[in-house]
């Protein structure tokens, strides 16, 4: 079984790409993971390497190629802002919230100021906006490809989890 988790920064796709991955014993990919792994190995900041792959597809198109590889090899949870849009799932899961209530748990994760995450998630997200309407031809704000849309500001992980579950479970 394919399943997708999408959702911006601090919406809680790894927190409950974890949760799902423990509960039904399968793999979890994240390709949030990889793109900070390709910063990190470049000594660039998320922001930085946003701006670069900005000039060219080359990174966009790295990040994609594993996961599509990864899921033709078998069952796993696949993380990732354009997961939905590139894989064939069993069970497409978009997470979303309010910017106040992600940047809040950004700030908290990463040690920074809610100031400082409310704007680097507005340029991370105004700069993956760009980058894949002009890759992909892909809308990030069309929600109509996901199965199932969770608003994480109105349950606690426990919860949103519980509901991935039911859903899961409920597949035909």
């Amino acid at each position: 079984m394919i399943i997708t988790i999408s959702g911006p920064p601090g919406s809680g796709t790894s927190t409950l790409a974890r949760g799902l991955s423990e509960v039904l014993g399968v793999r979890w990919v994240n390709s949030g993971d990889l793109f900070r792994r390709i910063a990190a190995e470049r000594g660039l900041s998320l922001k930085e390497l946003g701006r670069l792959a900005e000039q060219g597809p080359e990174i966009d198109y790295l990040i994609d190629d594993a996961q599509r590889s990864l899921a033709k090899s078998g069952s796993g949870i696949f993380e990732g802002r354009l997961a939905g849009h590139m894989l064939d799932a069993d069970l497409k899961i978009m997470l979303k919230t309010s910017l106040s209530v992600r940047a809040s748990r950004i700030a908290k994760r990463e040690n920074k100021s809610i100031e400082e995450a409310l704007s680097e998630a507005r340029a991370r997200e105004e700069c993956e906006a760009r980058r894949y309407k002009m890759y992909y031809n892909i809308d990030i704000n069309d929600l109509s490809i996901y199965d199932l849309i969770i608003d994480t500001g109105r349950w606690d992980e426990r919860g949103t989890l519980s509901i991935a579950l039911a859903a899961i479970r409920a597949l035909k």
